[in-house]
Order: C-alpha cells, then sequence, then structure tokens
C-alpha cells in the first residue's frame, strides 16, 4: 500500500520504518527535521494535504490533541486531500472526546477512522514490538491488521466505536505513571536507608513486585540517564486527559493526582524534555537525597 505518516519524531521514525521495511511504500510531508534515513526510504511531498492525496493509508503520529487537529484539519492538512476509501489512523495519544469528533468530520468525507495510540516507547518502536490499542470499525481495523502487525506485537481492537483505543491508551498511562512513582519511591527509600538499590532493585526483579517498570525505568533512575524515550511533558499531558476525563466521569483518581504533581515538579525544575522515569529526581528532591550521590 501507500502509506502516508505524518509525524517523525522518536516514534514516528521507526514506525515508518519498520512500513517501508515491511514493502509499503512511504510518503512523508517536507519538513527541515527530516532524517536522511526517512528522506531515503520515503516520497517527501509538499505537505499532509499532499501526503493524503498519493496515498491509499494516511498515519498520524504527533505529540498531542491540538497537533492531530492542525495535521488534519489545519491549512494544507490531511482532510482537504482525502479521496473517498483513505483509511486515516491515529496513533498519537490524545483525547478521547476529541477523537469522536475527529472522527466523524473524517467519516463525512466517505473515509474510515481509527484511533490506534501505542505503549513501548522508542525501544519498542524500533524493535516492532508496540501494544497497539485501536477503536473504530471492525472492516478498518481488518483493513489496517497487517499494518500493525509490521509495528506492534500486542494488538488489540478495544471497541467499534471511535475513542476506546484512547480510553485504553489513558488507563495504560494511568498504570504506567503510578508504577514509575512507585519504584522511584522504593528505590529512594531503600538509598536512604542504607541500603545499595541497585541489589534492591535486582532482589525485587525475582519477585511479585517485577514489572517492566522496574527492569527499564529503574536502570534509568540508578544511573541518572534520563535521555527521552517518552518526555515527561507528554505523559504530563496524558495524565491531565486521565483526570480531566475523570471529573467528566466523576471518578476520584487520587493517585493519578499525585503522579502528575510530581511530574509537574520535574517540569518545574526544567525536566519537561527528560524521560518519564526522571519523575524519580521529585521524589529525591523531597527527600533530599539523591541515589547517585547519597551524600
Amino acid at each position: 500500500m501507500k502509506i502516508g505518516f505524518v509525524g517523525l519524531g522518536i516514534m514516528g521514525r521507526p514506525m515508518a520504518i519498520n512500513l517501508k521495511n515491511g514493502g509499503h511504500d512511504l510518503i512523508v510531508p517536507e519538513r527541515t527535521s527530516l532524517t536522511d534515513e526517512i528522506r531515503a526510504a520515503a516520497t517527501v511531498v509538499a505537505d499532509a494535504r499532499a501526503v493524503a492525496a498519493a496515498s491509499d493509508v494516511v498515519i498520524l503520529m504527533v505529540p498531542d490533541t491540538a497537533d492531530v487537529d492542525a495535521a488534519l484539519f489545519g491549512a494544507g492538512g490531511v482532510a482537504a486531500g482525502l479521496k473517498p476509501g483513505t483509511l486515516v489512523i491515529d496513533m498519537s495519544s490524545i483525547s478521547p472526546v476529541a477523537t469522536k469528533d475527529f472522527a466523524a468530520r473524517i467519516n463525512a468525507l466517505d473515509c474510515d477512522y481509527l484511533d490506534a495510540p501505542v505503549s513501548g516507547g522508542e525501544v519498542g518502536a524500533k524493535a516492532a514490538s508496540l501494544t497497539i490499542m485501536v477503536g473504530g470499525p471492525e472492516l478498518a481495523f481488518e483493513r489496517a491488521k497487517p499494518l500493525f502487525d509490521l509495528m506492534g506485537k500486542n494488538i488489540t481492537h478495544i471497541g467499534v466505536q471511535n475513542g476506546t483505543g484512547q480510553t485504553c491508551k489513558v488507563a495504560n498511562q494511568i498504570i504506567v505513571a503510578l508504577n514509575i512513582q512507585a519504584v522511584a519511591e522504593a528505590l529512594v527509600f531503600a538509598s536512604r536507608a542504607g541500603a545499595d538499590p541497585a541489589k534492591v532493585r535486582s532482589a525485587l526483579m525475582g519477585g511479585f513486585a517485577s514489572s517492566r517498570v522496574l527492569e527499564v525505568h529503574a536502570e534509568r533512575m540508578l544511573n541518572g540517564t534520563f535521555n527521552p524515550g517518552f518526555r515527561i511533558r507528554l505523559h504530563q499531558k496524558d495524565l491531565n486527559l486521565a483526570l480531566s476525563s475523570a471529573k467528566d466521569l466523576n471518578l476520584s483518581l487520587p493517585n493519578t493526582a499525585i503522579a502528575q504533581q510530581m511530574m509537574s515538579s520535574c517540569s518545574a525544575h526544567g525536566g519537561a524534555d527528560l524521560d518519564h522515569s526522571a519523575l524519580v529526581l521529585a521524589i529525591e528532591h523531597l527527600a533530599g537525597h539523591s541515589m547517585r550521590d547519597p551524600k
């Protein structure tokens, strides 16, 4: 298929390359930030409108709700170039409510729409092992499934209604944030109490406390290597979506609110573009103690 791809950042670049390596033609909009790898792999056209006009499927992978809105409906956007029958897949993590509106507007152009946010970070994007959570019509999902298989391993059709994929992603981000906070608190506690946090992590990996966050992000915390796989500011955005949705649903999410405040503290101290494992810096600040420099 001819696959248009809009949003070639940390996640989007390897996802697009995996589609190209799977035998599909890749079409992308011109950007000064395009890497040599992408330029060699893709046909580069003027803008998102031209991408849509040349594509059978258009995939979006951009940071936030407003970015999806602009990519779809802004000047030179995807919607202006769509042909009837084109499939639009938004793999960004955005508002479930806005997603329903975007889908209705794309459907009015006689095109199908899927919301298919992902989890797994840069590592999962490069390894084509992403978890993909999909909302939208069954037939559109079946059409897109071979593409999802080139980008991920755990692919779930959450529901036939648009927005259900985004709802699942918000739930995922709640769990990941709380797990990061739990791991950060446990390791800072262990270090402050005089135990070697690296050995504590090793011991916990063999028990019920084991998790992907303990495996990957705890190592980042111990080493202080916070180059972004998934940025604090993006996880902040996802937790804000959770809290605003909870308000609409008359729900209380107290621990989610605390995790969001810890990430806000990191951002306030200049860490918005660090990896979300840097939440540990907020915990260390409150403790007046660094695991990497316990003195």
